[in-house]
């Protein structure tokens, strides 16, 4: 039920237009009633009304004076005003003031009914696209993780030559221009749940201090962030952010969970390689903690590298290599899983007019990445393997006798029976109807 607020100092033109509305919209609106521009103001900040119907010309604060006052604080709701003045400067000002509708007393029904239609259509089309963008808003926050992981992951292992990151940094308003590597590696046995729940902690923790940031998901031992430095602060302040950021992500794993993490920060660089640099470089970092410190800046180590002794780093250097190993493996099976649903989903959507470009949106990759993974996996093209189960399901279909083959053209996903014809004998080497004939 929309709330509708009729404000007029005549008693009887209230009552009237009420009387009006409802008999020809009968329980769809909640009336109110203000007899003065004071009124109407009170009464539509207590009620919040979808529509009001306004006087212009009311003792006291006006239409035009409640409206403006109304304007500001009730931005959603629709105005009509009402006058038996037919002043063009009157509408002139309503027009400035984001009035589309205008009534001259005494107004007619249709035109009153009219008026109310356009407007309860106007509400429900806003109400429409704010559910749709509110819906769009949940899907991108849940697929915004998947897409920060997915760039991480290339920012930290260079899988192919065609790299996707410059498309994925676009996507994310992360442009790869300059900034650095921040690496948390934890201390200690973590189970899959205390992952889950470590990288959840740190991604929030993270966006909340730190927006400009890429957060990976955590692998073996560590976690990636990589944050972009703004082309405003200084090196010296950026530099600050980070000693700050380090103390605060060491801080949370203690506090919170309950386990140490030693924290690595990589130098500033620029541009996709730079990014993948400054990213070993935190991983090594994070392997040389000063003692007391919880953090250490790589271009540190370089300075005083003559001080650390080349026993520890030998020591730890299998850390740092079975930690680049187990990014390699993770991002193998990922590879794996979106290949296994995206095999999955073609098999079960074959005979429809399946695209290419429809089972990469399904398993969120970008078409080229996946075409070429497609057939490095599965030794065929995307076409190759959905003509294969068609051409299958075919023979099939005709070896069971029961359907023409204008049918069996139809059940394997050909909507052209020629068409399908010429590729069926391309595959087998024989015509739909001479296959058919040895069948028999």
């Amino acid at each position: 039920m929309y709330r509708l607020l009729i404000a007029d100092d005549e008693p009887l033109e209230r009552e009237g237009l009420e009387l009006t509305v409802e008999r020809s919209m009968p329980g769809i609106f909640r009336f109110i009633h203000a007899g003065n521009g004071r009124t109407a103001i009170e009464c539509a900040e207590e009620h919040r009304p979808h529509i009001v119907f306004l006087d212009i010309n009311m003792p006291g604060i006006g239409g035009l004076e409640a409206l403006r006052e109304l304007r500001e604080r009730l931005p959603d709701t629709r105005f009509v005003l009402v006058t038996a003045y037919d002043y063009f400067a009157y509408a002139q000002e309503a027009l400035s003031l984001g009035v589309k509708e205008y009534i001259l007393k005494p107004a007619k029904r249709d035109q009153i009914v009219g008026t109310l239609k356009r407007l309860i259509s106007e509400i429900e089309r806003e109400k429409q696209q704010r559910t749709e963008e509110l819906e769009l808003r949940h899907k991108v926050s849940q697929l915004l993780p998947l897409v920060e992981n997915e760039l991480a992951l290339i920012l930290m292992v260079d899988q192919t030559a065609d790299s996707t990151a410059s498309q994925l940094s676009e996507w994310l308003d992360f442009p790869l221009d300059q900034g650095n590597a921040i690496v948390v590696a934890f201390d200690g046995h973590l189970s899959a749940q205390d992952k889950k729940r470590i990288y959840d902690r740190y991604r929030s923790f993270v966006k909340i201090h730190s927006p400009a940031t890429i957060v990976s998901s955590l692998i073996d031992h560590h976690l990636a962030i990589f944050a972009r430095k703004p082309l405003s602060t200084r090196e010296n302040d950026w530099r600050e952010e980070n000693k700050e950021l380090a103390r605060q992500l060491s801080e949370l794993a203690v506090q919170q969970m309950e386990i140490q993490a030693f924290v690595g920060i990589g130098s500033l660089r620029k541009g996709e390689d730079g990014f993948r640099e400054s990213y070993f470089e935190a991983v090594f970092a994070s392997t040389l903690p000063e003692p007391g410190s919880a953090y250490c800046f790589f271009d540190e180590l370089k300075r005083t590298q003559h001080d650390i002794g080349k026993s520890k780093a030998s020591q730890e250097q299998p850390y740092v290599i079975s930690a680049l190993n187990r990014i390699r493996e993770q991002r193998e099976e990922q590879t794996m899983t979106v290949l296994g649903r995206a095999k999955k989903y073609i098999e079960e959507r074959y005979t429809d007019d399946l695209s290419l470009e429809e089972v990469a949106d399904y398993v969120h990759l970008n078409p080229h990445y996946f075409s070429k993974i497609f057939k490095q996996e599965y030794g065929e093209t995307f076409i190759d393997f959905v003509t294969r189960l068609r051409i299958g399901k075919a023979i099939s279909l005709i070896s069971e006798g029961r359907l023409t083959l204008k049918e069996v053209s139809f059940e394997a996903g050909y909507k052209d029976p020629n068409y399908f014809s010429r590729v069926f004998k391309k595959i087998t080497g024989v015509s739909p109807t001479e296959f058919k004939v040895q069948n028999q």
